[in-house]
């Protein structure tokens, strides 16, 4: 069944006219005609189950059959990344951590960035692709580009951790992710954190923990961040 995103469903309505992207791609591409099921998602919770009523390529018309409402998960993942230089690699890590279970992806400008700009638009896209081929109900939330200190004063730094190179002593974070249903990673750039910048996160109360013994692309650490979450919280 073809899956939609329909970011201003309301489950009362009798119908649901499509984007003209989408409709598009259900009529033309698809080659949808009336009566056919469409599943509709808002990226809130709610699910709405819809059979094709007029298969204009433009503007096709949906009507509404039923619909249901997911319980969000009793916990919350935030990974904050720096992005790459290369975007391609933010891309593969916004698909990739929406399918595996996110509730917030944020991105720092840290002091050995490569990338100081980012634009939302093209990550948000893949996002919502990436919603409706895994079948999440919850549309993740993607912050626009900060720097690392004015990040650090908008955490909560008990349920914050750093995952770092440096010496020290650090905790794997599958030891202590299971008792954080609510928790933010930190991962840094490809030349990983300062040490200025590790010593503040510390000193505000954010907890240093290592992701295993191999050195991984940033990319590669943000999504063993939430992969770990999910995994360790649902044994």
């Amino acid at each position: 069944m073809l899956t939609c995103f329909a970011p201003d469903l309301r489950p009362d309505q009798p119908t649901y006219t499509l984007s003209e992207e989408e409709s598009k791609h259900a009529v033309r591409v698809l080659r949808l005609g009336p009566g056919a099921p469409v599943l509709l998602v808002d990226g809130r919770g709610t699910l709405a189950t819809t059979v094709v009523q007029d298969a204009n390529p433009k503007r096709c018309t949906l009507a509404l059959t039923g619909h249901e409402f997911i319980t969000p998960r009793p916990t919350y993942t935030h990974v904050a990344v720096a992005p790459t230089k290369n975007l391609d690699r933010m891309e593969w890590l916004v698909e990739k951590a929406v399918e595996v279970g996110i509730e917030r992806l944020s991105f720092l400008r840290c002091a050995r960035s490569e990338r100081r700009d980012l634009k939302l638009e093209r990550l948000e896209k893949i996002a919502v692709s990436a919603l409706k081929q895994s079948g999440q109900a919850y549309l993740p939330q993607l912050d626009e580009l900060l720097d690392f200190d004015k990040f650090l004063t908008e955490i909560d730094p008990g349920t914050t951790f750093i995952a770092h190179l440096e010496a020290g002593e650090r905790t794997a974070l599958a030891q202590v992710i299971g008792a954080a249903p609510r928790c933010c990673v930190l991962i840094g750039p490809e030349g990983d954190f300062s040490p200025s910048e590790i010593d503040a996160a510390l000193g505000r109360g954010v907890r240093p923990v290592t992701l295993g013994s191999s050195r991984l692309r940033t990319e590669t650490a943000a999504l063993a961040a939430v992969f770990t979450a999910q995994v360790v919280r649902e044994l």
